[in-house]
Formats: structure tokens, sequence, C-alpha cells
């Protein structure tokens, strides 16, 4: 099953102390709502820590204290009457947990014959609009969510917006790992590490292939025969036992680097591995695909600012890998993906094929690579691309991934491969994407996803284009 993780929501109700200074009994009117929104939450597979309901500035900083600590994802809130602004605001502009406001109220139906008693039980949406044009204000991105839960959709968009947050939280506190230097001269996706940390919260570390020398030497044949066997009950493996032990020994000593200090991602320059008389002697291309599956971000060529993308929005969806656009495909609309050996096994359509492949720099040994036709259906191609004055965009584009059919080349069988058709065109969508300056890394999400990506941009203050 493809990596991800369950969302936790922080749901805090705001409400009046005035009401309750003078009514009130009237309180309990809401339990019965509030433990409803909380049932339709977990119902979508979401864990939710629902806060006291707050009422004035100390109860707000007190519940987004204890939310912060309990792991929350982020905050939901929910107006169950008026609550003036200005007793949240700071509270709300102090915390980096992203904000989604849920605009609802107890009752669907209020039209000319319902009761007037029922006021004080649906009149929260005036507040969100006072805390909304504050939030506004003061410049603190938040998105928001409206409509009566009776309506299956509404927490169908809710559950998007908590996978932004997920996804932006995930970005903000990447750890990235980068193995040998950014390819020479490759300067689309090329920023400074101080600007990734301060724009993004993306911290970087670099190491040559020494400290995955020392890494690869500590792996043990038990280490390595275990992984073959675990190989060769998931995937079909049609390489020689020497090559996929080779491959599966450099790639342990990768993934122990990669567990023991905490990684989010990583970024390995193919060029770094020129020798095949180190332990470091082939390219791991099959364990960055088998971490892309366990949720580890990649990024080619020492691109960490793709790497750490993609494993942000692993977190929230699983089924996504590193991608790019090689080929047009003018005849067919389509457009060609592959890259040199990195695929998610997670996205595959069918079991996926190992095998060994030329290396064709002939320095080091073959690689073992995995391959395999992709899921087709819906899916979302992403780019985060630097802009000027060390601004970010993200670049969403929702595509289908066509079946590949009978009509696939033998050979084409061992090339990563998938052909995606945008949905306005490719020569449209090659005119936009390079106006808007996109990179030439990327990453793939299956699924219906454009909306939670696109409140992902807006939650931590990106420019977001849809093409």
């Amino acid at each position: 099953m493809p990596y991800r993780k369950k969302p936790v929501v922080g749901l805090l109700p705001f409400y009046l102390k005035l009401y309750d200074d003078h009514q009130p009994e009237r309180r309990n009117g809401f339990s019965a709502f509030l433990r409803r929104i909380t049932d339709q939450l977990e119902r979508c597979g979401i864990e939710v820590r629902t806060a006291p309901v707050c009422r004035v500035e100390s109860e707000f900083q007190g519940a987004i204290k204890t939310l912060e600590q309990d792991g929350a994802d982020c905050i939901v809130t929910l107006h169950l009457a008026y609550s003036p602004s200005l007793e949240a605001l700071e509270a709300f502009c102090g915390t980096r947990l992203p904000i989604i406001i849920l605009d609802t109220t107890m009752d669907a139906d209020f039209g000319l014959a319902v009761d007037p008693a029922r006021i004080m039980y649906n009149h929260g949406v005036h507040g969100v609009m006072d805390f909304a044009s504050m939030l506004r204000r003061r410049r603190r991105h938040y998105d928001i969510v409206a409509g009566h839960d009776s309506d299956p959709s509404l927490f169908k968009r809710v559950t998007e917006k908590v996978n932004a947050a997920v996804i932006a939280n995930a970005l903000r506190g990447s750890k990235v790992l980068r193995v040998g230097h950014t390819f020479a001269g490759m300067g689309d996706f090329s920023v400074a590490e101080d600007v990734l940390a301060a724009k993004l919260g993306v911290t970087v570390r670099q190491i040559g292939l020494d400290v995955l020398d020392q890494a690869v030497e500590k792996i043990s044949d038990a280490e390595v025969s275990e992984e073959v066997a675990a190989d060769r009950q998931r995937f079909d493996c049609e390489l020689p036992p020497d090559h996929h032990e080779r491959s599966v020994r450099v790639g342990l000593g990768l993934r122990r680097i990669v567990e023991q200090d905490g990684y989010q991602a990583l970024s390995v320059n193919f060029q770094a591995f020129d020798r095949g008389d180190r332990p470091s002697d082939t390219m791991p291309f099959l364990e960055i695909s088998k971490g892309m599956s366990r949720g580890i971000g990649y990024g080619g060529e020492g691109d960490v600012l793709t790497a750490a993308l993609v494993g942000a929005l692993a977190r929230a969806f699983g089924a996504v890998t590193f991608t790019e656009i090689f080929c047009a495909d003018w005849a067919g609309d389509s457009l060609f993906l592959s890259h040199m050996g990195e695929i998610n096994p997670a996205i595959a359509e069918a079991r996926p094929r190992v095998i060994s492949k030329p290396f064709f720099l002939g320095v080091s040994h073959d690689p073992a690579i995995l391959t395999c036709a992709v899921k087709p259906g819906p899916a979302v191609f992403v780019n985060l691309a630097p802009g000027p004055d060390d601004s970010f965009s993200l670049i969403i584009v929702p595509v289908d991934v066509l079946p590949e059919g009978d009509g696939l080349a033998p050979a084409m069988r061992n090339a990563i491969r998938a052909w995606v058709r945008p949905r306005g065109g490719v020569a449209p969508f090659l005119e936009a994407y390079s106006r808007a300056g996109g990179t030439h890394h990327s990453a793939l999400v299956l699924g219906e996803h454009v909306e939670a990506i696109k409140a992902f941009g807006r939650m931590i203050g990106l420019e977001t284009k849809e093409i």
C-alpha cells in the first residue's frame, strides 16, 4: 500500500462569553452538533483532537498551545455562534499550524417558516466573516470550506484541505539529503540553501560517496539476503543475482543514513558514481524507488527542492513519484514522462519488474532499476518553481495517465515510463508551463487532488497557477 500519514485535526469551537454570562444553559444545545461534526471528520479517516469551546483570548491561546503539543496538522475552526475576532486573532497569528475555517451551522433549513429561537443556534456565519477579514488584514494565510454537513461533498472538501495542511507541514519541516553535488550547469531548480530554509523551511545536508561507503561497509550479508528475498516477494526480479545483491547492498547503506538521521527526502547525482572499485559501486536506483514507496521524497541530479516537494506530497497521498517530461507525443497529444531509473512502485498498475540497466557512463557497475506501467486515470502534475527575488510558485496541471494497451514497443518495457494527457492539450500546456517558469523536474500525484494541492500553495503563501 502507498505510504501516507493519517491526518490529525484540531477542532476548535468558537463561542461568545456574553451568552454564557446571561444564558449559560444555552451552550448545552450545541453538544450534539459538535459531536456530529467530529463524527463526520472521523468517518473521513481523520483523527480529531477537539479543543474546549473558546470564548476569550486566554482560552484560544491555551487551546492552540495544547493542539500544537498534541501533534495536530491543522486547526479546523467551527463558529457555534458569533465570536469577536480580536479574542482569537493573536493566538491564530502566533501559530504555524494551517487554519481551515469550517463555515457551517446546525440547521440546513433557515427559510420563512423557521422559529426565531433557532437564530441563536445558527448565527456563526457573521463571526466567520469577522474572523476571516481580520486574518486577511494580518496577512495570515487560511482556507475556508462552507456548506451544511448534510451535503456529502462538504467533508470531502474539508478532507482535501486537511491533506493540504499535511503537505504544508511536511514541506516546512523537510530535512533533505543530497548525495554528491548538483549537476553542473543545471540551473532551473537550483536554489541557495539559506533561501530554501528561510522561505520554505527546508534544510539540506550534502555528503560525498565516502560517507555512503562507510554505511555500505556496515551492511551484512544477512541483511542483503533478507532484502533480496523481500524484493522477490513483491516484484518480478529479472536480473543476475550478483547485480541484484550489489544494488541492494548500496541501497541499504543509503537507507541506513536516511533513517538514522531522519531525512524526509533525498537527491542523488548519478555522476558521483564514477568508480566500480569502492563500496558504493553502483547507483542505488532500486532503493530510491523503494524509498518513495515509504514516503521518502526524491529529486534527481541534486535537486533537493523537488525532492522536498515529492516527500511532502507523499505524506498526504502516498501514490506520488518524481518524474520529468522527456518527450512530446504531438501526434497522440500526450507527454512521455521518464527518468533514468526512479519510479515509485506505489503507482504501478501491475506487479513491477526489477531489471539490470547498462550504466551509460560505463564507470560503475550496472544498477538495478524498477520498471512498471503507471495506473491509468486522473492525476496531477505538480511543479515547485523558483522565481524572481527568491520567490516560488506552484504549478498544478490536471492530467490523465493513459493506458499502455497492446502497442508498447518491447524495448520500452525496460524504461521508466508513463504517458499523460494535459486536459487542455499538449501544445497549449507546454506554452503556458514555460511562461510560468516551470522547471524540468516535477512530481506526479495519482488521483483527483487539484483542490488540495492548490490549498497547500495558499497555506504557505505560494503563487499558485493551474494550467
